[in-house]
């Protein structure tokens, strides 16, 4: 598999510090005393918002400062052709950042913070899909003193790498069984063939199942992950899909284990009660747990699909880690994303600071036992691990993929994430309001409440 070129570029290692007036203006709270913040834009991407820490005026920024990123921008080459060709005709390409004292947000319809002054960053991405580029990294000042000994001193590094990916495209929605293709440029190969099913929930009791059947959860360990119990009430459950290779092989799988179920007195899936998804892998001859997927309806103005994604290390239920926690847009979609490098990072804040440099073993994990160790986080596993886009209820969606190279060394690896985009998508189904009928391919035969 031949992966497409991305750029990761990335603005971080934040600070300000901003001179003491001798009589300051006492309209004026100085940042020592208040909370700074930025907004960074670049093009028409969207807007980041970050938290600036303050440094007292005689200080300096630490040589030995880790790195700490703010914001997280994901080029593909297309991004890259296209910037630059508007570059040519307009103002040079810039890193936008605004920089404003006070607490972020709004109050009663008017922004809470106070305009310190506006930073821009040349950027030339010419020659950064081969090779990695420092465009800044120090003091910069910023307001209207032009004086740099009296003027506020932004702290900023922005660099861009290269962050090679592989790409995925269904061929169709998940619940159609469709083909998956790999994507470079206009190159599609087909890689994977999808299997979507209903698990017949009498088979809780069983045990797992040989791989060349479909999957179903051993007791042994499925009562740690979800429940299978009847539930009275409105309820999806059963659903399944499994990951084949271009041989006809089972490589990954994602299935519904803790079935989706209106709350009392409403027609949507709380917080309180999700649904969950184990996503599988294959092991010994058999099925075992590599991550586990909880969705549900968001109330309020975002009436969103919420989600939490964790690894299980192990099997153990008790150690699972949080790699991702957010919200789509139920009307527009959205992208899911694993990106531990980012300001807006999963909740594996007890591991970050782990080194980076393995992944899982080249051989198969059907013959090798490995279900997934390289991608735990003992097993230095963070940065950009992958994105699934998906589309908003009622829309076709044929979810696209994207993995970072550093975390795929051989097919199961990437199946596993492509099981795990089924199984997002699937969700935007299952999490949908029950007054809501679903498409004749989501019904249960066996659910007459559905």
């Amino acid at each position: 598999m031949d992966p497409c070129p991305f750029v990761r570029l990335t603005v971080g290692n934040l600070a300000l510090k901003v001179p003491v007036a001798s009589k300051p203006a006492r309209s004026v709270v100085h940042p020592s005393w208040s909370p700074c913040f930025c907004k960074i834009k670049l093009n028409n991407f969207p807007l980041q918002t970050a938290v600036v820490p303050y440094i007292p005026s005689e200080n300096h920024f630490p040589d030995n400062q880790p790195p700490s990123i703010a914001a997280t921008f994901h080029l593909s080459k297309a991004d890259i052709d296209k910037l630059a060709a508007k570059s040519i005709f307009s103002a040079k390409l810039s890193l936008k950042i605004a920089v404003y004292t006070g607490r972020s947000g709004a109050t009663c319809g008017v922004n809470s913070g106070r305009l310190l002054g506006r930073v821009l960053v040349p950027l030339d991405l010419t020659g950064t899909d081969s090779r990695a580029c420092v465009f800044h990294n120090g003091w910069i000042s910023v307001g209207k003193e032009g004086n740099k000994n009296s003027s506020a001193q932004f702290h900023l590094n922005v660099k861009a790498e290269l962050d090679r990916r592989f790409v995925f495209q269904f061929d169709g929605e998940p619940e159609c069984s469709p083909q998956v293709f790999q994507i470079r440029g206009n190159i599609r190969q087909p890689v994977f063939t999808c299997k979507f099913s209903f698990r017949n929930t009498g088979d809780r009791n069983q045990r797992s199942r040989p791989l060349q059947s479909e999957p179903s959860s051993s007791r042994s360990w499925l009562s740690s992950f979800g429940s299978e119990r009847e539930r009275p009430g409105k309820e999806r459950k059963g659903w399944s899909i499994t990951v084949h290779d271009l041989s006809g092989s089972p490589v990954a799988a994602a299935s519904m284990v803790t079935p989706f179920v209106a709350s009392p007195g409403s027609d949507r899936v709380s917080r309180s009660n999700p649904g969950s998804w184990l996503i599988l892998r294959p092991g010994d001859g058999t099925w075992k747990p590599w991550g586990r997927l909880e969705a549900w309806r968001e109330r309020g103005s975002s009436d969103g699909l919420g989600y939490r994604f964790e690894l299980i290390p192990d099997m153990s239920a008790s150690a699972a880690i949080v790699l991702a926690e957010s919200t789509l847009s139920s009307r527009k979609g959205g992208k899911f994303v694993i990106d531990l490098g980012s300001n807006s990072g999963g909740g594996a804040s007890n591991w970050r600071n782990t080194p980076v440099n393995a992944t899982s073993p080249a051989c198969s994990p059907r013959s090798s036992g490995d279900y997934g160790y390289g991608l735990w986080p003992f097993c230095l596993y963070r940065g950009f691990v992958m994105s699934a886009r998906v589309e908003g209820e009622g829309k076709c969606s044929k979810p696209c993929v994207e993995v970072s190279v550093q975390h795929v060394n051989c097919t199961e690896d990437a199946a596993a994430y492509v099981a795990l985009a089924a199984a997002v998508d699937l969700s935007m189904d299952a999490c949908r309001l029950f007054s809501q009928r679903l498409r004749k391919e989501l019904s249960n035969p066996h659910d007459i409440l559905v």
